[in-house]
């Protein structure tokens, strides 16, 4: 496998990058998966994937690029998981502009991150007083710094995230994450955490929604269909 070939996965111990990095090897590409923590090794190398052991709150732009250097995408599929407004932001947004600024050192042109779908237009609905602000905050900054960049970028804004099994199908959204211009019911407003790892490996494989932002939930349109 060519060193072009490869895919560095930001949050590689989450539930999606463990989803995608098996899904991502066998769509051709070499897989590292950046941890924290190294004890996650061992599930990381179950997926195909080469662990990498690095801190992204500690690593500078530097550090990251090092990691970054001749891949062929990185995927940021971090986040500090909510609860602690300091670390959301250390995580969800300074080492998500970090990493941005790191793949455009390194020369890697293609990045795709995963956000939500309404974080074009939370900052304007969700009540700042809300322990969810801080979240929409970081979302918000991390993709408008990524939409400001020279990359190859796509922002991939999926619902409530569930366990459920992929079914290769998706539902587009408008820009605010809305359906026929309406906020669609919580029910609808869902996607499964494979379905995700389904949509960044085709966005990567096929060279799709290159500079766009994609907004999906499960639905009943293939994503090679609905995602070009």
């Amino acid at each position: 496998m060519s060193d072009s070939a490869r895919v560095v996965i930001l949050g590689g111990h989450g539930k999606i990058a463990l989803l995608a990095a098996p899904k991502i090897k066998v769509a051709g590409f070499s897989v590292d998966s950046v941890i924290r923590n190294p004890q996650q090794s061992a599930d990381v190398e179950a997926t195909g994937a080469n662990p990498v052991v690095l801190d992204m709150e500690a690593a500078d732009t530097q550090a990251l690029a090092d990691v970054f250097s001749g891949a062929e995408a990185v995927v940021f599929s971090a986040g500090a998981g909510g609860g602690d407004p300091a670390r959301t932001k250390a995580v969800d947004l300074d080492a998500a502009k970090r990493s941005i600024d790191a793949a455009v050192q390194a020369g890697v042109k293609r990045f795709v991150i995963v956000s939500y779908s309404s974080a074009g237009v939370d900052l304007d609905r969700v009540d700042p007083e809300s322990s969810f602000y801080p979240y929409v905050q970081a979302k918000h900054g991390a993709d408008e710094h990524l939409r400001a960049s020279s990359l190859d970028y796509t922002i991939l804004g999926p619902g409530g995230l569930t366990l459920e099994p992929s079914t290769g199908k998706v539902l587009i959204a408008d820009a605010a994450g809305d359906l026929d211009g309406k906020r669609p019911d919580p029910d609808v407003r869902v996607t499964s955490r494979e379905l995700v790892a389904d949509v960044i490996t085709h966005v990567i494989s096929a060279s799709a929604a290159v500079r766009e932002t994609v907004n999906f939930y499960d639905g009943q349109t293939p994503i090679a269909e609905a995602i070009r």
